[in-house]
């Protein structure tokens, strides 16, 4: 982590645990209706009266999933909390409350922490979710970030990974890969930074790959905008492991086969100048990246015409019966067998 000397630096120990807690947590307000009680008392309490209740968790791990020399952490504490929200809305729910629990060393002073939870309260914020309690505690390791997200959706609008049927269309949110290259590019500049301490990076050309690395979004929006077309996919999963990933799991889930369409794949001109720059295939990028948090989802062929002018949304693929296989039909028109090759926590 990359420190300014002069900055002042309150030891943990000052405070200790509950001091610590309710240091950072000061600033937080609760806003949900179903919020009853928030941090403060052994439990929270939650009221979601005739809903069904989603809860997802994600653990974050120094040096497996984040790099400090170049994550700040504001931008952390706010990418922890967006790729649990990010599991609410793939099961077609609306966020209303985190938990987020840290295990920290001592090389990290009070400023750090208000700086991570400072990038907890911006998400907290912007996502309209209350956050209701955690936990504090000492690290030998590091830093380790875990958020429980919980959520609410009507029971006739929750949406799994199993619903996919034959003929149903295979849509995307967003654009892909340029998570994966923004990582890219701030690799490159960390080790040119080894080398020439004194040398700045110009991430100018790179802005929009960098941000969708480190400060990605939860597309709450699209949850809202299906709902507003009046569309209720079949079945969804956000893209946290990558394309081909994704679509593996739905259509394992659904027990059905799938073509997708390499030409429709949706990227952004700054992926593809960047995956040129670096000599690697767009496509493959987009497959395997990881980290873009879109939604995949599927939907009836009755509801193409609802979907079909809105920018946000793309149609990549077509479910097919699941004999036919999971396939990538290329810009020359061959299939190709589909396989997961993006994020993996456990490679041998």
């Amino acid at each position: 982590m990359i420190e300014d000397k002069n900055q002042e630096r309150t030891q943990l120990s000052d405070l200790g645990e509950f001091g610590l807690i309710d240091h950072l947590t000061k600033n937080f307000e609760l806003k949900q209706k179903s919020t009853i009680k928030g941090i403060g008392d052994d439990a929270a309490v939650l009221n979601f009266k005739n809903k069904s209740v989603v809860v997802t968790t994600d653990l974050l791990v120094e040096g497996v999933h984040f790099d400090l020399s170049y994550v700040p952490l504001k931008h952390l504490g706010c990418k922890a909390v967006v790729v649990n929200l990010s599991d609410v809305y793939a099961m077609n729910a609306t966020a209303s409350q985190i938990t987020v629990s840290i295990a920290v060393s001592n090389r990290f002073p009070l400023e750090a922490l208000e700086a991570l939870y400072a990038g907890i309260e911006t998400a907290a914020k912007i996502y309209n979710v209350d956050v209701i309690g955690g936990d504090t505690t000492s690290s030998n390791t590091g830093l380790l970030i875990s958020v429980t997200a919980i959520g609410e959706v009507d029971v006739d609008q929750q949406v799994y990974r199993d619903g996919a049927k034959p003929n149903d269309l295979l849509v995307v949110s967003g654009d892909l890969g340029g998570a994966y290259m923004g990582l890219q590019i701030l690799e490159r500049e960390k080790e040119v930074y080894k080398v020439n301490p004194n040398n700045q990076p110009d991430l100018e050309p790179y802005s929009y790959i960098v941000e969708r690395q480190l400060k990605p979004e939860a597309r709450k929006d699209v949850v809202q905008l299906l709902q507003d077309l009046e569309v209720k996919p079949t079945s969804m999963i956000d893209i946290s492991d990558g394309l081909s990933s994704e679509i593996l799991h739905l259509c394992k889930q659904s027990g059905v086969g799938c073509d997708l369409f390499e030409n429709k794949i949706p990227l952004d001109p700054q992926v593809i100048s960047t995956c040129e720059e670096f000599n690697i295939d767009s496509t493959t990028v987009a497959l395997n990246g990881g980290e873009d948090y879109e939604l995949l989802f599927t939907i009836s062929q009755e509801d193409y015409p609802k979907i079909k002018a809105n920018p946000s949304l793309t149609v990549i693929g077509y479910i097919r019966e699941k004999e036919a296989g999971i396939h990538l039909v290329t810009r020359a028109e061959t299939k190709i067998e589909l396989k997961a090759q993006g994020w993996r926590n456990f490679n041998d």
